[in-house]
């Protein structure tokens, strides 16, 4: 049942209302610093706007580096905002942290996804592969959720 509503909230990749409500309040957590320290908010410029827009994200660590997934996949409209922006973003966790945001290759992703799937516990409805799977199913849909590995611009 749970996974039913939260596939509702993001029917067609995007939030519903609901959605886009508790995004707002998790994206506000995220940026004052609370929530803990994989709850941040990714600020990136809109590709037909130009704002600034925010988005609450899970950091994953994987050995040693951190990542933001897509867990709505290709369609989420922050991946094309990123893509469209050549990678250039922000993180707030409490401070804003200008990044990088460079695209992990499909054949490397699997590794990322099941542990995000182990900090991000919300993005479990979304991607369809038990987060103790073994890698090889994780390798079989890593190519239609992005990756993006977090690199601090200096």
């Amino acid at each position: 049942m749970q996974h039913a509503i939260k596939r509702w909230m993001y029917e067609g990749g995007r939030p519903n209302r609901l959605a886009a409500f508790l995004n707002g309040i998790w994206g506000w957590v995220g940026s004052l610093g609370l929530g803990g320290s994989r709850v941040n908010t990714l600020q990136v410029r809109g590709r037909r706007t130009g704002r600034l827009t925010s988005i609450p994200v899970v950091i994953a660590d994987y050995e040693g580096e951190r990542y933001v997934v897509a867990m709505l996949g290709e369609g989420a409209n922050w991946v094309a905002n990123v893509r469209a922006a050549g990678g250039q973003a922000a993180l707030r966790h409490g401070n804003r942290e200008t990044v990088h945001l460079e695209e992990v290759d499909a054949g490397a992703r699997a590794p990322i996804l099941r542990r995000y799937l182990e900090v991000a516990p919300g993005a479990r409805a979304h991607i369809p592969v038990d987060q103790r799977a073994p890698l090889a199913e994780f390798e079989q849909i890593a190519s239609q959720y992005p990756v993006f590995h977090v690199r601090v611009d200096r």
